[in-house]
């Protein structure tokens, strides 16, 4: 990121670079004795001044015009440092290689993103993505909410005026972003909102997406967004009422609740949500595709559940981190419906978590205090020492809304804070005493941080899976970007 205060001269009016001055006024009878015009041009050897375009010598005139530029040199952190009144942050477009900001009606606090059809590890630009979202209305206009099924397309990679790349004169590459949206109507903000997907049972055939949202109303809804995905490749689709209604809702929670997660070793469908009592409710989908809710709370957090994750690897395996500090591991099998293993990871809010799918025994955490850690869960016993993390980071000042493993590389993290910023880990990045505290002489800035993205608001982000290093984070608006780093 970089801030530029605005170019005034002296007299309050803007700089024009490349002006001259006006003619002199000169008196032709005041003038001395005429002077051979070749006598002083050098007064020796050594002192050669050239006179520039304005008369002047140009290192004088050149420090003028720096000095009239105004630019702060200073190291500008974002979540840190407050611009002064003037003062505009704006990104530079060099350290992006895909950049698009787009606008839903209303803010949402959480989407999830579509595994599609058009093939994994793509390159090619420009990109289309599907997502969900639920949308954060104004809480007068409640029945304004809506889950909206999108297409982003259009999608362009960045054009680096000046640059040699050989496809630079392609019009896809200038394509403008577009966003296709089908909404379906809700009467309450989604808190989260997690996709399914089940494999058709036929050759060539799209797979059922489910989609679970979790809203202010305690209630769960699951929908089957399907018929939406196709409509967006298929010309005139009319969705019936009828498609947009749930097929099935939770009411097991008597809170809101913001834990939702679906197990990915279960084809079939099953889910898990968690709630403001602490109390997390298992749901199935049968054999006959109807939905059961088991009634026994899993039961143990002392507060609020604030995120839930399935073990990548174990089917019965799961992990929930509350307000309450603690990440507890839970065997869905257990009768007795308690933790297995309890662990007190913070004094703060633990707000989120993320399972790694590279290495199952690796687990982040982010917290209210602003500090993200990485766990080894073969460290953590049933004895009460507390483990110590493998890396943390307190980088951020602001609470931690987001963390996600990179879908291929477990060495690469992404985090979200209320500071306004998304930022980029390399944990690869040895950890050196000292010389971990700070980079290139910036005071606490660990050399692990690839980059920090600005994101007003940000609550959410995710890795594309298809798209390697593309992310998408959702604050005031949605923002799509691939940096150079990643």
């Amino acid at each position: 990121m970089s801030k530029r205060a605005a170019e005034i001269g002296h007299d309050g009016t803007p700089l024009k670079g490349g002006d001259r001055p006006e003619k002199m006024d000169v008196d032709d009878k005041e003038m001395g004795d005429f002077e051979d015009e070749y006598e002083d041009e050098f007064e020796s050897e050594d002192e050669i001044v050239e006179a520039g375009v304005d008369g002047r010598p140009d290192a004088e005139r050149e420090a003028e015009e720096a000095a009239a530029m105004e630019v702060d040199q200073g190291t500008f952190i974002v979540g840190r440092n407050k611009l002064e009144p003037g003062q505009v942050l704006t990104p530079d477009l060099t350290t992006y290689e895909m950049l698009h900001n787009l606008t839903t009606p209303w803010p949402c606090l959480s989407f999830d993103i579509v595994r599609d059809g058009l093939g994994d590890n793509r390159k090619a630009y420009p990109a289309t993505m599907y997502t969900v979202t639920g949308t954060q209305a104004d809480y007068k206009k409640a029945n304004d909410n809506q889950l909206m099924v999108i297409k982003f397309s259009g999608l362009a990679k960045m054009n680096k005026d000046g640059g040699d790349e050989s496809d630079s004169d392609d019009d896809d590459e200038d394509a403008e972003p577009i966003l296709e949206s089908k909404s379906i109507p809700l009467t309450s903000t989604t808190n989260r909102i997690r996709t399914h997907q089940i494999p058709s049972a036929e050759p060539g055939r799209a797979p059922t997406t489910l989609t679970a949202t979790m809203t202010e109303s305690t209630n769960v809804f699951i929908h089957d967004v399907t018929p939406h995905l196709a409509s967006f490749d298929t010309p005139g689709t009319i969705i019936t009422p009828q498609q947009n209604k749930p097929i099935s809702t939770i009411r097991a929670h008597k809170s809101e609740g913001y834990a939702v997660d679906w197990s990915p070793n279960h084809p079939n469908g099953k889910l898990l949500t968690g709630d403001n009592d602490g109390l997390i409710f298992q749901t199935t989908r049968t054999d006959g595709g109807g939905w059961v809710t088991d009634n026994r709370p899993f039961a143990g957090h002392t507060s609020s559940v604030e995120d839930i994750q399935w073990s990548p690897s174990e089917q019965s395996v799961f992990a929930s981190c509350s307000a309450d500090g603690s990440v507890r591991i839970w065997d869905v099998r257990s009768k007795s419906r308690s933790p297995a293993l309890t662990v007190q990871v913070s004094q703060h809010d633990v707000n989120v978590i993320s399972w790694s799918r590279q290495t199952s025994h690796l687990l982040s955490t982010g917290a209210d205090d602003g500090v993200w850690g990485v766990w080894d869960l073969r460290q953590w016993k049933t004895s009460a020492d507390r483990p110590q993390p493998l890396a943390s980071f307190d980088f951020h000042k602001e609470q931690v809304t987001s963390v996600e493993w990179h879908p291929t590389d477990d060495s690469i993290m992404a985090v979200a804070a209320a500071d306004n910023t998304v930022t980029l880990w390399d944990l690869a990045v040895e950890l050196d005493d000292e010389e971990s505290k700070d980079t290139a002489g910036v005071k606490d800035v660990p050399p692990q941080l690839l980059f920090v993205h600005y994101l007003k608001g940000v609550k959410e982000l995710h890795w594309h899976p298809q798209i390697p290093g593309s992310l998408v984070a959702t604050g005031e608006e949605f923002s799509i970007f691939r940096t150079i780093s990643v």
